[in-house]
């Protein structure tokens, strides 16, 4: 061994993409995320992400150190806009040794962490009870944003509108193991009239808001996921006027860098009195139970990815599943 460098004393274990789904748990993960949130945090341990961009490509890099005093790691995406496909990979890093603890296939963990948040986010803001839910959107983020609220709480029953009925059909069909009345709708408006949550997970034709303010309950609850970017819609700016209260996952980057938001600030709304982060909501339950139209608005954090990521080594190393790397990195003694 070098005298420069320390060896590893544990293999890091390489999770497929498979393996990510064949452990995943939503009530595990979701009350991973409630102790995660629930745990002091300082803004330098989560910092921007960043994005490097060429013709048609960007990296994006979302870093974080879990408050918990475990692990830390970053989530890298690799996209290729012109050839329609992305890669994510998420490195994890023992904090006190700093050793490479796993490399982990983050495609599915991007949806379920995302899902998980969210109905986080929806259980404390909604109304207690039953809940009658609208989906507009019917691929993996829409099809796990329900398996995740179905999860904490009771569905009366959904409906779920998306431009292709094909889509629609496989939604319903896919989700048939819920045990709860799904339908599908031939509009937005129809999916939304009634609805105690909107579940917004679909990506915009042409980058046009897929939800207007006036659709909505008095007391609804929005989830708003597709909007990350500024050049990015989803919702229209009548919602986010409308909302008594916003809560963000990133609160700075939702405020500024997400298209949704930006056409706010350029109609002349005013939000950020209304605007409270996560964290806050969930150490203050009673600020969720305000009344009318209640927003809650994702661009995604380190935070999330770095849980889940955790969550799942943690039950693959118990169920055997993943494969442990015969090499390691060593870290520098410094």
């Amino acid at each position: 061994m070098s005298e420069t460098t320390a060896a590893p004393s544990v293999m890091p274990l390489f999770l497929a993409d498979a393996d990510v789904r064949a452990v995943f748990d939503w009530t595990d993960a979701i009350d991973a995320l409630r102790r995660a949130y629930a745990a002091p945090a300082n803004a330098a341990m989560f910092p921007p992400r960043s994005m490097a961009r060429g013709e048609g490509l960007w990296l994006r890099t979302l870093s974080g150190i879990n408050p918990d005093g475990g692990l830390m790691g970053a989530k890298l995406i690799a996209a290729s806009i012109r050839n329609r496909r992305a890669s994510y990979l998420i490195p994890l890093f023992d904090q006190e040794t700093v050793e490479l603890v796993a490399l982990v296939d983050a495609a599915s963990i991007t949806g379920f962490r995302t899902a998980a948040t969210s109905a986080l986010a929806a259980d404390a803001l909604a109304a207690s009870g039953d809940l009658e839910v609208a989906i507009i959107g019917s691929g993996f983020e829409a099809r796990m944003h329900l398996r995740a609220l179905a999860a904490i709480r009771s569905i009366r029953c959904a409906r779920v509108f998306s431009p292709n009925p094909a889509s629609r059909f496989r939604f319903v069909h896919d989700l048939a193991d819920l045990d709860i009345s799904i339908a599908s709708v031939d509009s937005a408006s129809a999916a939304v009239a009634g609805a105690d949550v909107v579940i917004c997970a679909a990506r915009s034709r042409d980058e046009k808001p897929t939800l207007r303010a006036d659709w909505l309950e008095e007391q609804a609850t929005v989830i708003s996921i597709g909007s990350t970017l500024p050049e990015q819609r989803e919702v229209d700016v009548s919602v986010i006027a409308r909302a008594s209260l916003i809560v963000a996952d990133m609160v700075e980057e939702v405020a500024h860098d997400t298209g949704d938001m930006v056409a706010a600030q350029h109609a002349g709304i005013v939000f950020a009195d209304r605007l409270v982060s996560l964290s806050h909501l969930l150490a203050e339950p009673s600020a969720g139970k305000t009344d009318g139209l209640k927003l809650y608005k994702s661009v995604g954090a380190a935070l999330q990815d770095l849980v889940i990521a955790g969550m799942c080594v943690d039950r693959a190393r118990q169920s055997s599943r993943g494969i442990s790397l015969p090499m390691s990195i060593s870290p520098v003694l410094k």
